[in-house]
């Protein structure tokens, strides 16, 4: 597949390096309702309006303006041919028990940094969000950024979706399952995120792991907004960590449940109507 001409100059990129982007693919160990109930053995193959979820997401990446590498973790061999559906990607083997240490393990073979990570389920992923994106990190100048939409622009345009909301200095915000590594640094961060990767869905209990002083500042402050927030932990981890809030209510929506996957096919049947 060919990619979009760009429309304006494509974001600058670090040195002469590649800038690679990685796909998490790979399935749970406990096994996913999502898949039982689809009838698949991964999600990645999921049919949403005629392709397969992960081909949604290499299409996206393959017409951004930001000139991806992309691979795929977590699928190989025959699965990843389906789900790919034609779009270039190469597999990298997951190697550790969750995404962090299957991450770190991929950085020590063939992917490396400056790096783009999304998941396969990031089904409403657009160019548009991938050069915002990558062009706000950039611009940051951390180490480590992460995607997030807030509150109030998600439940403007999907007052029905049901999502996970950090409550980060004052704000109310959602994942966007987008992260960009810009140096090496960023392996700390992702070291730390491997430790508390089973709480993952509880912020609390993630604070506490930089102590309670520091949890209490985290969980209490309502002022400063996220990027105080993320300012506290980037002393604390020792690398800089920043926030890009993205102004796209579909980017924090994931397909990780039934209602999920069926509020993304009415997207895109109201989009072909």
């Amino acid at each position: 597949m060919t990619a979009a001409q760009p429309t304006q100059a494509a974001p600058q990129m670090p040195g002469t390096q590649p800038l690679h982007a990685l796909v998490l693919a790979g399935t749970r160990a406990g096994g996913d309702a999502l898949c039982l109930s689809e009838g698949v053995d991964s999600k990645a193959v999921i049919d949403i309006a005629g392709q397969p979820m992960l081909s949604r997401v290499l299409r996206a990446l393959a017409a951004s303006r930001a000139g991806l590498v992309p691979w795929v973790l977590g699928l190989e061999g025959a699965g990843l041919r389906q789900a790919a559906d034609g779009m270039d990607c190469q597999p990298v083997t997951a190697q550790g028990r969750g995404p962090a240490s299957s991450l770190l393990a991929a950085l020590n073979g063939q992917v490396s940094v400056p790096l783009l990570v999304t998941t396969c389920d990031h089904a409403l992923l657009t160019p548009e969000m991938i050069d915002m994106f990558v062009e706000k990190s950039l611009q940051s100048g951390a180490d480590l950024t992460v995607g997030l939409a807030d509150r109030a622009t998600i439940e403007a345009a999907y007052p029905e979706t049901r999502r996970t909301y950090l409550r980060l200095g004052g704000d109310e915000l959602s994942g966007c399952n987008l992260f960009y590594l810009a140096t090496p640094q960023a392996l700390a961060v992702i070291r730390f995120w491997q430790a508390v990767e089973q709480d993952r869905k509880k912020p609390w209990r993630i604070a506490w792991r930089f102590g309670p002083l520091t949890a209490l500042r985290i969980l209490l402050s309502r002022r400063g907004g996220a990027a105080a927030v993320f300012a506290l932990l980037s002393r604390r981890l020792g690398a800089r960590v920043a926030p890009v809030i993205l102004p796209f209510a579909e980017a924090a929506i994931d397909v990780d449940k039934p209602g999920d996957l069926a509020l993304v096919r009415e997207i895109y049947a109201g989009r072909r109507q």
